[in-house]
């Protein structure tokens, strides 16, 4: 009974609404909150990267994938450093001589990029010198041949998924071919996802639809790593990466996982653009209303509202604690701004201030997802109706072997 009433209460707290979803600017606030929780001052470049990652890649007809937002981490620097780019990066160096073409067209292999041998095992029996001279000519023949067919077919870049033969690469730097050698097969196809291009398992030439096409790859330094980059140009890109930059190896993985949240929480954007006040302005306004409610409710059950209600308290509380402040102060100035109906719905704790300041949520921007906290109230309810309906405990038996019989002594005594 107390989880449906809060829930339909949620529904009349909603007081922003993204209209649109590929506005940069729009989606900002909603990701600073949830990326500020985890990284406290850095929450406004953060959001604004995450933002502009996923606008570049928001797609028009399909459902977003959070998985076509890819983070790079590059030790070195600080994390004001990191950027964000139309594409892929690796960290990865190139195989051949070639180390930039734009506008270029790769064909990828996710076998390896050398000429093909035989499943069992061949001898070949050479009689003369002749013989000899003439079976390695007509080998250098048939891998120039091969690596000949991708250039008249305006290959400018070879992505393989397994090892470079030596003299495949040197008839690629004869060509200017590009070689990038990428030992994931998972890496293999996002790429193929950025670049539109179809990875081929034998050594055969691609057709034009097989072929992906790239505005610009080429080989960078970044800091005292080496990575490729794969960048696109055009207006909607299937990927885009963000290379976070930082001191040591536990910063940079911190700011991966801000980033994930400031990426889910877009993707939950998508679903539903409806948003709550945040700073524990939703959960003081369900509480109240809750124990409004249980004294109205006859019998009982009043009991229990009145603790579910009692139980949305600890969010403020946590909130105070971690910023230094007295729970119990901000517990009563919070439920002394919330019983103003018209404005102090939107009254949050403002942990910026170095006493127990409201502010109106609103105003500053801060914003909880809807769905985030609807399916978080649901999920909790169930689970506790669960523990709740539990009727029969399973009692451990005492641990240790048989006992010792009587009138003997124990072993293990001696």
């Amino acid at each position: 009974m107390a989880g449906e009433k809060c829930l339909e209460i949620l529904e009349t707290l909603v007081c922003h609404t993204v209209k649109d979803v590929k506005n940069k600017e729009a989606v900002i606030p909603v990701v600073k909150s949830a990326v500020g929780s985890k990284q406290d001052g850095y929450e406004d470049f953060l959001a604004e990267l995450i933002s502009d990652a996923c606008s570049k890649i928001m797609p028009t007809q399909r459902t977003f994938n959070v998985d076509h937002v890819r983070t790079c981490k590059i030790l070195g620097s600080g994390v004001l450093s990191s950027t964000c780019l139309q594409g892929m990066v690796f960290k990865r160096n190139v195989e051949s001589d070639i180390t930039c073409v734009k506008d270029a067209k790769i064909a990828v292999f996710s076998c390896p990029f050398d000429i093909g041998t035989t499943e069992t095992k061949g001898t070949v029996l050479i009689k003369t010198a002749e013989e000899l001279k003439n079976f390695s000519v007509d080998e250098e023949k048939l891998i120039e041949n091969s690596v000949k067919a991708l250039a008249d077919l305006g290959v400018t870049c070879v992505v393989s998924g397994g090892k470079v033969g030596d003299m495949m690469l040197h008839f690629a730097n004869k060509f200017n071919i590009m070689v990038v050698r990428l030992m994931s097969k998972w890496d293999l196809r996002r790429l193929c996802r950025s670049i539109n291009a179809t990875a081929l398992p034998n050594m055969v030439p691609p057709t034009a639809e097989e072929i992906g096409s790239c505005s610009l790859v080429q080989l960078e330094e970044v800091g005292d790593t080496t990575v490729v980059s794969f960048r696109q140009e055009r207006e909607e890109s299937a990927m885009s990466t963000i290379i976070i930059r930082g001191s040591t190896d536990n910063i940079m993985d911190d700011i991966e996982r801000a980033i994930d949240d400031g990426v889910n929480s877009v993707k939950v954007l998508t679903r539903d653009q409806r948003c709550l006040p945040g700073a524990a302005a939703t959960e003081i306004e369900l509480a109240k209303q809750l124990m409004t409610f249980g004294e109205q409710t006859p019998g009982m059950e009043q009991y229990a509202i009145k603790k579910f209600a009692e139980a949305f308290e600890v969010f403020p509380k946590i909130l105070a604690e971690n910023t230094g402040l007295k729970a119990n102060e901000v517990l009563a100035n919070m439920y002394n701004a919330h019983q103003d109906k018209v404005s102090g719905m939107n009254a949050g704790i403002n942990l910026e201030a170095d006493n127990c300041e409201m502010m109106d949520v609103v105003d500053r921007q801060i914003f909880d997802i809807f769905l985030t906290k609807h399916w978080g109230i649901k999920f909790a309810v169930n689970a506790a109706c669960t523990v709740l309906v539990v009727d029969q405990i399973i009692m451990a038996k005492q641990a240790g072997g048989p006992k010792p019989r009587k009138g003997q002594a124990d072993p293990d005594d001696e």
